[in-house]
């Protein structure tokens, strides 16, 4: 079928996947497996960039009868990135002009970077989900013997408890994430801020000093190594507990342990509790719509939705690709539900974070920042790239752009930000 498919449709990509190395393929990218690992690997390497719309899945279905359970892990692998490649399609369309006006703003409210040594000290990485009130106790006890990473969602529970985190993560672009930034100011007055450029940030955060995630695009690339912004490359993922354990095996060769990375609904409870967004709910309450109704019709929206699910499957397969060191602090549902004990041990975390002053005015930053995007447009290097890269963002469902549109679509973009440029 691969010589007719590639007289038929020239301009397209062909991979193949195969269970059994008995059919050798040659001129196209091929796989020999089901292990969902590697099949999620391949198909990523393979398809960084391509419309999910535009991948089509040709089976042969009497493979179905020979490899049986095998046939069907492997499809369902294949249709599982194809739905998880849909959901980033809908969320940058949505939200892709956020994140490049939520760039450029950010990078005015940066005064200080993060340096770190990296060292083998355990970390703890804590989500919101219902598991996090199991683990608190234990984390309680030990958080002067380990790192705690800490989504911004969980900042209010953990300070509820008395627990300060060495590092917030925040890479949700929504405005609504703003709420879960707020308490950090009260109670984590020493950490610091790992955060996507393209999260949603209240000003206030010009005091924290920045570890910065980069997500490893050539035009974030272009604008940090312009303004000499030191960062560490993590991957969106769609979900900022897999940004926080990525920043962990970044930052030590010791063991991580998540807390509160449920990825799923506990009966009618979503999240854990304190929680930033429960004043909603108790505040809008009354005797004909009570809190607890509520509560029931929002895990049903979010069992509904459908991320959940998508980014669990993702995490259960990512953990066979990541260093057999991941456990959970406390058993309690969700996608990690066996409990490793945490060993006490007396790890020194000190000296490990070093906050040094940016180089230059953040207010210029802006400024500078564009030059050198527009620069790099007009580089045959590296324009087609760029383009690629900002053309969803800033133009969904579009397929060629010029660079006078780009320009003006970035200009607009960031003013709509409320950024002086």
């Amino acid at each position: 079928m691969i010589p007719v498919l590639k007289e038929k449709f020239k301009d397209s990509k062909i991979i193949v996947l195969h269970i059994d190395k008995s059919f050798p393929v040659n001129d196209v990218p091929v796989l020999y497996s089901e292990e969902p690992a590697q099949v999620q690997a391949f198909l990523e390497k393979e398809l960084p960039e391509i419309d999910s719309s535009m991948i089509k899945i040709i089976e042969w279905r009497p493979s179905m009868n020979f490899y049986k359970e095998k046939y069907v892990k492997l499809l369902s692998q294949t249709v599982e990135f194809i739905k998880r490649r849909e959901a980033e399609k809908r969320t940058t369309a949505v939200f892709g002009k956020r994140w490049i006006a939520n760039f450029f703003k950010n990078l005015k409210i940066i005064n200080r970077t993060v340096l770190y040594k990296t060292a083998d000290v355990p970390v703890i990485v804590t989500g919101s989900g219902p598991g996090l009130e199991t683990a608190i106790p234990l984390i309680n006890k030990v958080q002067d013997n380990c790192i705690i990473i800490a989504a911004s969602s969980s900042i209010l529970a953990l300070s509820k408890n008395g627990i300060s985190a060495d590092i917030v993560i925040a890479t949700d672009g929504g405005s609504w994430a703003l709420r879960h930034v707020y308490p950090m100011f009260r109670t984590c007055t020493d950490s610091s801020l790992a955060v996507n450029l393209c999260a949603a940030l209240p000003s206030q955060c010009a005091d924290k000093p920045f570890l910065i995630l980069n997500d490893g695009s050539l035009w974030q690339n272009i604008i940090l190594h312009e303004l000499e912004l030191p960062s560490v490359i993590i991957p969106q993922r769609g979900t900022v507990t897999a940004s926080a354990v990525e920043l962990a095996i970044v930052l030590t060769g010791g063991g991580v342990f998540l807390a509160g990375a449920d990825l799923s609904v506990r009966d009618i409870r979503t999240h854990v509790r304190p929680y930033s967004f429960d004043y909603l709910f108790s505040c809008s309450a009354d005797r004909f719509s009570p809190f607890y109704s509520k509560s029931f019709f929002r895990s049903a929206q979010m069992k509904d939705g459908g991320s959940m699910d998508i980014y669990a499957a993702w995490f259960k397969n990512q953990l066979e690709l990541w260093p057999k060191r991941i456990f959970s602090v406390a058993a309690g549902g969700g996608i990690f539900k066996n409990a490793v004990p945490f060993k006490q041990e007396n790890k020194k975390k000190e000296g490990l974070f070093k906050s040094v002053n940016v180089k230059g005015s953040p207010g210029k930053f802006c400024e500078r920042a564009l030059s050198a995007i527009y620069s790099a447009m007009k580089n045959p290097e590296y324009a087609g790239s760029i383009k690629n890269e900002l053309t969803p963002l800033l133009f969904p469902g579009k397929k060629e752009v010029t660079e006078k549109e780009m320009e003006t679509a970035l200009l607009e973009t960031i003013k709509t930000g409320d950024v002086n440029v």
